[in-house]
């Protein structure tokens, strides 16, 4: 008999406002696809190439904490790539706000991060060869 497998992953960001959050990911990050529930909106599900993040309303402002907030240089959501600079360069024509520039870390990853409304630090890599 098979084992059941794994078949994909979804981190969950809370977040202030679900339609500020989700026009955030859409307009500057390139979510193609975006699924709001609730009426007012309290939970949204995002996809870009596959692959997907999920946003809900907080319940309490300070509920809304950025990892970094509670250690230093910690994303809330790292995403693997296939192309960094490509990637880098089409965030800034977005006007999304870098929140750590493009660079090879000591562990030869091509990486770099972006802020979200809530201050989540959202990164991107790509494992250099």
């Amino acid at each position: 008999m098979d084992k059941a497998k794994l078949t994909g992953s979804a981190a969950i960001l809370l977040v202030s406002d679900v339609d500020i959050s989700a026009d955030y990911y859409r307009s500057k990050l390139g979510f193609e696809s975006v699924r709001l529930y609730g009426d007012p909106h309290d939970f949204c599900i995002l996809g870009r190439d596959g692959y997907f993040l999920m946003i809900s309303k907080a319940t309490a402002e300070d509920s809304v904490t950025p990892n970094w907030k509670l250690k230093d240089k910690t994303s809330n959501v790292y995403f693997w790539v296939n192309d960094a600079e490509k990637l880098y360069n089409e965030f800034l024509e977005r006007g999304v706000e870098i929140d750590y520039t493009l660079h090879v870390t000591h562990y030869n990853i091509k990486e770099f991060g972006v802020s979200d409304p809530d201050g989540y630090d959202i990164s991107f890599g790509e494992i250099q060869k």
